[in-house]
C-alpha cells in the first residue's frame, strides 16, 4: 500500500514555498528585510523565484544602521540587487543611538523594527536561519533568559500588538551550509560585514569558537536544540494564556490595580507585568529591575506617586492604580498655537490631535468664537474655570483633582481658549459662558493623543 504522506520539502525553494502556502494568502505584500548579506540576498532570490508560480507582491527595505564604515556601499549594492531583479526598494538611513543597559545589537534592532513598522506590506521576511536560531537559543540561556527567551524565533509573529503587519521567517529550518550551497549555485554576490568575524562580540565567539567543538561531538545539535525552543515555546504561550487571564482580573480601563496584583503569587506578578511591557513592545527589563519594580509597586500606597523610567517606557502611579507607557518629555508651547478652522487640527508639538464634530443640543457655541482668536495653551497655573453652569467660576487646578486626573497628566491637557477666555478643557467639558443651549447646534472637541 502506497505512503499517503507528502514528501518532505529537499530544496529551499520547496521549503521557502512550503512555509509560504502554510502561512500567506492569496495576494499578500512580502517585504524581504535586505541587509546585502549572504542569507538576505538568497531569501531575496528565492522570494523572486517563486513570485513567478505564487500571487505575491515582492519588495524589500534595506536599514543603514551608520555602524559600520561601509554602511553606504552596502545600501548601493542593495540597490543594485534590487534593480537587477525589478524588486522595488526602500532605503532608511539612521544613526544607532545607544539605549542605557542596553547592547548596541538590540538598540540596532529596536531602531530597525521600528521603521519596519512604516512599511506598508503585510509581511516582513527575515532570513534568520536556523544557525542563528541555536545561537540565539544558547546565548539566551548564557544570559539568565526565561521561557520566552529560550523560546527561540518563531516562524511567524505580529511585528507588535497594535499593528496588521507580521514577521515572517521561512529559512530557520535551513541550515547556514545550505544557504551558502544554493548561493554559489546560483552564482549570487553579497556583501560580509566585517564584524561578523570579531569573536569580541559574544555571537561571534560562539559561532566560531564554540559551536564547532559542539557539533564534532553532537553532530545533529542544530535539530534538537531547535526542537527543545519549540517546546519552550509552547510553555512561554501558556505563560502569556495566564497573563492575559491575570490581566482581565487586575485591570481597570488599561490601567493596573495594585491592590490586585498583590492577591497573585510573586511568579504570576512577575509574568504579568512582562506580559505588559511586551504589550508596549518595548525591551524587556533585567530581573534584577523587574524585580526593584514589582518591589516598589507592591508597597505603594494610595497617595503615592511613583514615576519609574527604564529603556523607553515609564511606569506612573496615582491612587492605587498604574499605567505602563511610552516615556514622554513633557510638551512645551513657546507661543499659543492657532486654529484655522481644520476639522482635524494636528498638534504636533502635544502629540495628538483635536477632531471637532458637529453636534445637536450641546458643544460650543459656534458664534461665540468668532469674535477672538482660538488658540490653544497649556497650563501655567491660575486658571479658572466654569463648566457646570449651577456652580461658580472655580480654581481649574481644583476641579483637575476632582475630575482625578493624574498630576502627569495636568499640565499636557491642550487647553481651548477664544481670546483669553478659557473655553474647553479635555475631560472636564465647556465653559458656561461657550455652551452651545438645548436645541441649538453646537461644535464638540475630541482630543485624540497619539
Amino acid at each position: 500500500m502506497a505512503s499517503s504522506r507528502k514528501p518532505k520539502p529537499s530544496t529551499i525553494l520547496e521549503q521557502i514555498e512550503c512555509i509560504l502556502r502554510e502561512h500567506l494568502a492569496e495576494q499578500k505584500r512580502l517585504t524581504v528585510a535586505l541587509s546585502g548579506g549572504v542569507d538576505s540576498v538568497v531569501l531575496l532570490h528565492a522570494l523572486h523565484t517563486l513570485s513567478g508560480s505564487m500571487t505575491f507582491e515582492l519588495s524589500a527595505v534595506h536599514v543603514e544602521h551608520g555602524i559600520s564604515p561601509f554602511s553606504s556601499q552596502w545600501s548601493n549594492f542593495c540597490q543594485a540587487r534590487c534593480d537587477a531583479l525589478g524588486v522595488p526598494l526602500q532605503i532608511f538611513r539612521l544613526q544607532v543611538k545607544k539605549i542605557p543597559q542596553v547592547s548596541l545589537e538590540a538598540a540596532a534592532r529596536h531602531a530597525r523594527y521600528q521603521i519596519f513598522k512604516q512599511i506598508q506590506t503585510d509581511f516582513i521576511v527575515l532570513a534568520q536561519h536556523q544557525d542563528d536560531q541555536v545561537e540565539t537559543i544558547l546565548l539566551q540561556l548564557l544570559r539568565g533568559a526565561g521561557v520566552k527567551g529560550l523560546g527561540g524565533m518563531p516562524v511567524v509573529r505580529k511585528l507588535d500588538t497594535a499593528g496588521t503587519v507580521k514577521l515572517l521567517r521561512p529559512l530557520l529550518d535551513i541550515t547556514r551550509a545550505t544557504i551558502m550551497q544554493y548561493a554559489q549555485q546560483y552564482q549570487l554576490e553579497w556583501v560580509t560585514d566585517e564584524s561578523n568575524e570579531d569573536i569580541t562580540y559574544n555571537r561571534n565567539f560562539l559561532r566560531h569558537n564554540i559551536f564547532p567543538l559542539i557539533e564534532a561531538r553532537f553532530p545533529a545539535y542544530r535539530h534538537t536544540l531547535s526542537r527543545a525552543s519549540r517546546h519552550l515555546a509552547e510553555a512561554s504561550h501558556l505563560l502569556d494564556e495566564l497573563a492575559d487571564s491575570d490581566s482581565k482580573l487586575t485591570m481597570t480601563n488599561g490601567e493596573l490595580r495594585i491592590d490586585s496584583l498583590r492577591q497573585l503569587s510573586l511568579a504570576r506578578a512577575k509574568n504579568l507585568l512582562r506580559y505588559l511591557f511586551s504589550q508596549q513592545d518595548v525591551i524587556q527589563p533585567s530581573s534584577v529591575k523587574l524585580a526593584e519594580i514589582l518591589r516598589q509597586l507592591l508597597t505603594a500606597g494610595d497617595d503615592t506617586r511613583l514615576h519609574l523610567i527604564f529603556g523607553q517606557v515609564e511606569i506612573r502611579c496615582f491612587k492605587g492604580l498604574v499605567k505602563i507607557q511610552p516615556a514622554r518629555t513633557p510638551p512645551k508651547i513657546a507661543t499659543p498655537l492657532i486654529w484655522h478652522g481644520e476639522q482635524a487640527w494636528i498638534l504636533d508639538s502635544l502629540g495628538g490631535t483635536i477632531e471637532w464634530h458637529r453636534q445637536a443640543n450641546g458643544g460650543i457655541d459656534p458664534q461665540k468664537l468668532t469674535d477672538q482668536p482660538v488658540t490653544v495653551r497649556l497650563r501655567t497655573g491660575g486658571e479658572r474655570f466654569q463648566p457646570d453652569c449651577q456652580r461658580p467660576r472655580r480654581s481649574l487646578k481644583k476641579i483637575l483633582q476632582e475630575a482625578s486626573i493624574p498630576p502627569w497628566e495636568r499640565n499636557t491637557l491642550p487647553l481651548i481658549y477664544s481670546g483669553d477666555r478659557l473655553v474647553w478643557v479635555p475631560g472636564i467639558g465647556i465653559d458656561c459662558f461657550f455652551q452651545a443651549l438645548p436645541g441649538e447646534w453646537g461644535i464638540m472637541p475630541l482630543w485624540l493623543p497619539n
